[in-house]
């Protein structure tokens, strides 16, 4: 794979050079009261609480005395890159590409407090050119964002119907790149998340399969908060709050989807029927649910989500993507299971 094969080496040298000269200087000393200077949150534009924790404000006005900088990112592989150079604190990627971080060679020193969401209808296979099965894209040009989920659950969708990496071309692109491409013809079929998706499949662009689909035959993936191991050390309280906001967001959104549309709506540029589209076609879950055995679970039982992180991972070494499966241990320590416990102590 083009990204972490000929350039990965390229970008752990640019971060390791950034952490090295500028980690000092970027973290200024603490507030009085103990909590960060700044917390520096890398978000994606996908229709989940945390859009709606940025739109309203929720933390600059928790942390009154951190900067909040939010920084936007176009794929999890590029949280990936900033989190080695030391330059997030909280990101989001999804599971294919944490799994990645916590293989070698990347081993990330982040762990997982929280589940943006469980992919579903939002993440989809759509072609165009008359294709009308996943099998009928043999030897056509497919554009993904590599070491995403929509790559992962491209693969497993190609293996699902009996055809090889080399039997199609396989496009690194970004989302952005992706619907510019689709615009001028350049490729025949994408893998990719909303709201690129919905672009694509207004143009042309007919599904073939979706993340849920796939899930639902054992090919889960989900959007996750990552966040860096020594932040979350030094600052539990800024993290509890961090997540008591997300737990929030999908409060809100599950007692008031019309104003929860609407903040996922400005952040997007959308209006909110079509933001309130968008956001029910993701699972989304509260912080009881998020220490349920099926997702997160607790310090003393992880839960599933190790399990499916592992899995992944084994699929990934079948594609060359990682140097070795981690054990199942690695991917349960990844989870932040007593952080999370922790932030609702109380309830």
């Amino acid at each position: 794979m083009k990204r972490t094969s000929l350039l990965l080496p390229l970008a752990l040298a640019a971060a390791l050079t950034l952490t090295a000269c500028g980690s000092g200087a970027q973290e200024a000393k603490p507030a009085a009261d103990g909590s960060p200077a700044t917390l520096r949150i890398g978000y994606q534009l996908i229709p989940n609480g945390d859009l709606i924790v940025k739109d309203q404000k929720w933390l600059e006005a928790a942390l009154p005395n951190t900067k909040i900088v939010w920084s936007k990112f176009d794929s999890g592989g590029d949280v990936n890159t900033a989190m080695i150079a030391g330059s997030l604190d909280i990101g989001l990627a999804g599971s294919s590409p944490v799994t990645r971080g916590l293989s070698a060679p990347l081993n990330i020193p982040y762990k997982v407090p929280w589940i943006f969401d469980v992919i579903g209808d939002n993440e989809a296979l759509v072609a165009r050119g008359g294709v009308t099965d996943v099998k009928g894209l043999a030897g056509k040009r497919i554009a993904t964002p590599f070491s995403s989920t929509s790559h992962y659950s491209l693969l497993a969708a190609l293996t699902e119907a009996g055809l090889s990496e080399s039997g199609v071309k396989i496009l690194d692109m970004e989302p952005p790149d992706i619907q510019a491409a689709w615009q001028r013809g350049d490729i025949d079929a994408a893998y990719v998340w909303t709201p690129n998706l919905a672009e694509l499949q207004k143009n042309g662009g007919r599904t073939l399969v979706t993340s849920r689909e796939l899930a639902q035959r054992g090919k889960l993936t989900a959007d996750l908060a990552v966040v860096r191991g020594e932040f979350a050390q030094k600052y539990p309280k800024a993290l509890s709050v961090w997540l008591q906001q997300q737990d929030r967001a999908v409060k809100l959104a599950r007692s008031d989807k019309a104003a929860a549309a609407a903040a996922i709506g400005r952040q997007l540029n959308l209006d909110p029927a079509e933001a309130a589209r968008q956001l029910g076609q993701l699972v989304l879950l509260d912080a009881s649910e998020q220490r349920s055995a099926d997702y997160l679970g607790t310090p003393s039982a992880p839960g599933k989500l190790a399990e499916n992180l592992h899995s992944a991972a084994e699929f990934l070494k079948t594609q060359q993507k990682v140097d070795a499966v981690p054990e199942l241990s690695v991917f349960q320590q990844g989870l932040a299971t007593r952080e999370l416990a922790d932030a609702f102590a109380g309830g």
